[in-house]
């Protein structure tokens, strides 16, 4: 489901908190040594995130926060901003090309290009937290 966050409701942070958990605290994010990605150009998405995107062709990008459960997607379209909670046992991440990530949600999928080394530090934090994380759906 995405999410306009644009506008400060409660409502949607609640969603948001029982779905994916609350944010780390400061000492597990200092640990963590940052939990937020740089930003990230998207290569492909599906359709319903596409047709976002169109509406603000100048600016293809994301950033991917991580939550104790889960991570969210958030990009820009049309002076909106949009996210996109994953939990992680929904969660497929494959790498296709060099530097591309594909990250999947049921019918949702986006494609990031990440070519820098902080990116990749990113995803390899990612795929550890993925992995230490039992699974929330039980």
């Amino acid at each position: 489901m995405l999410l306009n966050l644009s506008y400060n409701s409660v409502d949607v942070t609640e969603k948001i908190n029982a779905q994916l958990g609350q944010t780390f605290s400061i000492k597990k994010r200092a640990e963590l040594e940052g939990t937020i990605s740089p930003i990230l150009e998207i290569m492909k998405a599906s359709i319903t995130i596409h047709n976002f995107l169109i509406l603000n062709p100048s600016s293809t990008n994301c950033t991917i926060t991580l939550r104790p459960k889960g991570i969210i997607i958030c990009f820009r379209a049309f002076r909106e901003t949009y996210a996109l909670p994953i939990p992680y046992y929904k969660l497929r991440l494959n790498k296709t090309f060099f530097g591309n990530y594909t990250l999947y949600k049921d019918h949702y999928y986006i494609t990031v290009l990440s070519d820098t080394k902080a990116a990749q530090l990113f995803f390899r934090k990612l795929i550890d937290i993925r992995s230490d994380t039992p699974p929330y759906f039980l």
